[in-house]
């Protein structure tokens, strides 16, 4: 069973509420990377995982021709209204609908690990970059530095069935050398890594609800327990990262690898 199957209802089914609420707070991550690859003036580039397209709208402000690459059918639909005249494609991490050697850059920023196949997506990633291009993986830091993944999504996990309790989780991709040897079997030689602060801010819990409510792992939550329990559980986790003001903030790290096609693949 690839991605699209797996992964595309769950995170299409609130996609305004992610395309609005959720997805512009990563727009520091988006920078970051970015600017570490090199993205300028006339850069191909693919995000695979795109999204609602904001990552592609922060490459394309750089001077970018991009693409993308989704498995929620809703969140491409959007991400097609902000991009018009780009490809951006439904369809599977492990199977991408493009030709060999096709883009500069690709990047998948908390995407790779959501593949079937996270090898086999990345062998994919691999095929269509160039000669001397870049493959850009981020993930979550190390939980003890993510207030998201330390202390909401727990309260999550607990909720989802009991088959895929341990899933969400991902494996451990932030400790050292875990990313760089999926890269390696995928035919990518790292080339450099880091890690980028991104805080998640909304101006009420409310609001704060809605976004982190649009994404795959909560959604399957409420399909399973019901949206009272799911948004009580979140609601309750939020009390130490509301500010004065009523507002909530989460700091966040994350943390990115890259890697160019190895010189035998």
């Amino acid at each position: 069973m690839g991605t699209a199957k797996i992964q595309g209802e769950l995170w299409g089914a609130k996609a305004r509420d992610w395309a609005e609420l959720q997805e512009p707070s990563w727009r520091p991550v988006y920078e970051a990377v970015h600017a570490r690859t090199g993205i300028t003036s006339g850069t191909d580039v693919l995000d695979v995982g795109c999204g609602a397209g904001a990552a592609l709208v922060a490459a394309r402000d750089r001077g970018a021709n991009v693409s993308g690459l989704d498995a929620a059918e809703t969140l491409v639909a959007i991400a097609r209204e902000r991009l018009p005249g780009a490809r951006i494609a439904v369809g599977e991490m492990e199977a991408l609908p493009f030709a060999d050697a096709a883009f500069d850059v690709v990047t998948g920023f908390n995407a790779f690990q959501f593949a079937a196949d996270i090898r086999r997506a990345l062998g994919e990633a691999r095929r269509v970059c160039r000669r001397g291009g870049t493959v850009a993986m981020l993930v979550w830091g190390p939980k003890d530095e993510c207030d998201l993944a330390r202390a909401t999504l727990p309260a999550v996990f607990a909720l989802l069935p009991p088959a895929s309790a341990a899933a969400p989780a991902a494996p451990p991709l932030s400790q050292p050398g875990v990313i760089e040897a999926h890269l390696e079997a995928a035919g990518l030689r790292p080339t450099a890594s880091g890690d980028v602060e991104c805080h998640f801010t909304y101006p009420d819990t409310a609001t704060a609800w809605r976004a982190i409510s649009s994404a795959g792992a909560v959604v399957r939550a409420i399909r399973h327990a019901g949206e009272p329990a799911v948004r009580n559980a979140v609601i309750d986790t939020l009390g130490p990262f509301t500010l004065p003001n009523g507002s909530v903030l989460q700091r966040n790290r994350f943390h990115w690898v890259m890697a160019t096609p190895a010189a035998a693949a």
